[in-house]
């Protein structure tokens, strides 16, 4: 295979157009070419007045020393494991999130049959359970936005951007793909799948799983482990009000971020755990057409996708730093409470990317020395007290409390909405944000806000919505782990985001399988 790169390419074209673009170019002879396909996909943009895509490909010729200038592509080999040994009971997974699917998915791929445990619902089910929330503020505390198959990532941009480097990450995508996931994945420079995508590829998942052997435990929450001489022996599960006791002497926990329960039971049981840094904020939202001029300038003719952008501060006075994260084009803010009387927020937005409004969490960081109590789980604390706060201040009916940019930036409690109407349901209170956030946090944000809006024309406008709060970017807490993946309890194997090992579905995903090979490498 040759690699052919920064080919620049000004119009919207079809595939084999791009293909005859490239090979005039290089001198390469049609008849010579075997096999091609495209591996990168981007848009620069830094020169308004010539907004470009960016586009690499592979091509496979007959004698590749006819081309010497073109670099020959490396071929990269995935770690091959086949599992002859036989597990004397079977393995268990705990979370149905992208860390527990790729841990599956790899353990069923090995012949390994195990038993995933999710409290939530199948995603079909979760699905009306989330809309039945958004519509009337009906929490279910064990399905919702947080907990259910697919995880938390299921209900969001469904982004597959990571900053790991992994020979993983192409596996994962090239699972997502032959699950249903649509093709351009694999080399878009920005990929993602959108929710609505999302719920059909997790059943396929599914279905592939068991029909391999996996078995899916639904409404079904682990609530203890046996445990003698530092060695698991079962694992503890309650479903509709039936407990059950599973032997295992293998768990992989992929808990996600939200397990607040669970987080407490593994305390109690002796796992080694530290408290880590996470970052809370607020959503903001601005029409998604200021962003698509901001960062794409109003000359271009091509055919573009809504706009993205990521923006990063350090305030000298607070020494924080702030930053967007998870930005959702043409998306929603959705409700994402996993607990009753909180207020959670996060991004959300379909495969299309075709809503009115742009939104992103802008975060400010958050260290173990903020918290009030030295435990590990002081962050789990944390982060209740301003969710609560949040309930309190939306008027104590899931509706999440707002904030037009210009009000906040006054500290003055904003008293109508401009040209940005708030997304989130089930619906929204008038506040003053700065009511509730720590100062450090608020300081931070209105250094930062004035400073994006240098950056990306448009970030400050006063009628941009702010909404309280986002306190679960990441875990607050890390399962600690050795250099085989496993806890100080053996047979035990922290995952993902939860555990605090990855940050969004391809780092989880990529964990996921690196514990699921831990498993079998041990076993």
């Amino acid at each position: 295979m040759l690699r052919i790169n920064h080919l620049k390419i000004r119009k919207d074209l079809t595939e084999s157009e791009i293909l005859d673009i490239a090979i005039h170019k290089y001198a390469i002879q049609k008849e010579d070419i075997l096999n091609w396909h495209i591996t990168k996909k981007s848009i620069d943009a830094r020169k308004k007045e010539d907004v470009h895509y960016s586009y690499s490909l592979e091509i496979e010729v007959k004698e590749e020393n006819k081309y010497p200038k073109l670099e020959k592509v490396k071929k990269l080999d995935l770690p091959s494991l086949l599992v002859n040994a036989s597990f004397p009971s079977r393995p268990v997974i705990v979370g149905a999130g992208p860390a527990g699917l790729f841990a599956a998915l790899t353990l069923v791929q090995n012949k390994v049959k195990p038993i995933i445990i999710e409290q939530g619902e199948p995603v079909e089910e979760r699905q009306q359970t989330v809309s039945t929330f958004l519509k009337t503020g009906k929490l279910n505390p064990s399905s919702n936005i947080q907990f259910g198959e697919g995880g938390a990532g299921t209900f969001s941009d469904g982004k597959l951007t990571t900053g790991i480097h992994s020979p993983f990450c192409k596996k994962v995508l090239e699972e997502f793909v032959s699950f249903g996931a649509p093709k351009q994945i694999l080399y878009l420079s920005k990929p993602h799948i959108g929710t609505d995508y999302l719920i059909h590829i997790l059943q396929n998942m599914r279905n592939y799983i068991i029909h391999h052997g996996g078995t899916f435990l639904f409404h079904t929450k682990v609530v203890d482990f046996s445990i003698t001489n530092q060695q698991l022996l079962s694992v503890h599960t309650i479903s509709k009000g039936v407990e059950k006791v599973i032997p295992t002497n293998h768990a992989i926990l992929a808990i996600g971020h939200s397990a607040r329960d669970t987080f407490e039971t593994l305390y109690q049981r002796g796992f080694a755990m530290e408290p880590k840094n996470f970052s809370i904020g607020v959503r903001i939202e601005h029409l998604q057409s200021w962003i698509n001029k901001a960062q794409y300038g109003t000359i271009t003719k091509l055919n573009l996708p809504p706009a993205v952008y990521k923006l990063v501060y350090h305030s000298p006075l607070t020494n924080r730093s702030c930053y967007t994260f998870c930005m959702c084009p043409g998306g929603n803010v959705m409700a994402s409470s996993s607990e009753p009387n909180t207020i959670v927020t996060n991004g959300m937005s379909r495969f299309a990317r075709n809503g009115m409004n742009a939104n992103s969490a802008l975060l400010v960081n958050i260290t173990p020395e903020d918290f009030e109590t030295n435990s590990p789980l002081g962050g789990i604390y944390f982060q209740k007290a301003l969710e609560e706060k949040a309930f309190t201040l939306g008027g104590s009916n899931y509706f999440a409390p707002v904030q037009r940019v210009e009000d906040f930036l006054k500290n003055q409690k904003s008293m109508h909405i401009g040209k940005v109407q708030p997304s989130y349901q089930p619906g929204f209170t008038f506040a003053n944000l700065n009511d509730i956030l720590p100062n450090f946090v608020t300081t931070t944000l209105k250094e930062s806000i004035p400073f994006f809006d240098t950056k990306l024309h448009g970030f400050a406008h006063p009628d941009s919505i702010l909404t309280g709060l986002e306190t679960r970017s990441s875990s607050p807490v890390k399962i600690l782990r050795n250099e085989k993946l496993i806890a100080n309890i053996d047979g035990v194997y922290p995952c993902g985001e939860g555990a605090g090992y990855a940050g969004g579905i391809m780092s989880a995903a990529v964990d996921g399988i690196k514990c699921a090979y831990a498993l079998l490498e041990n076993a």
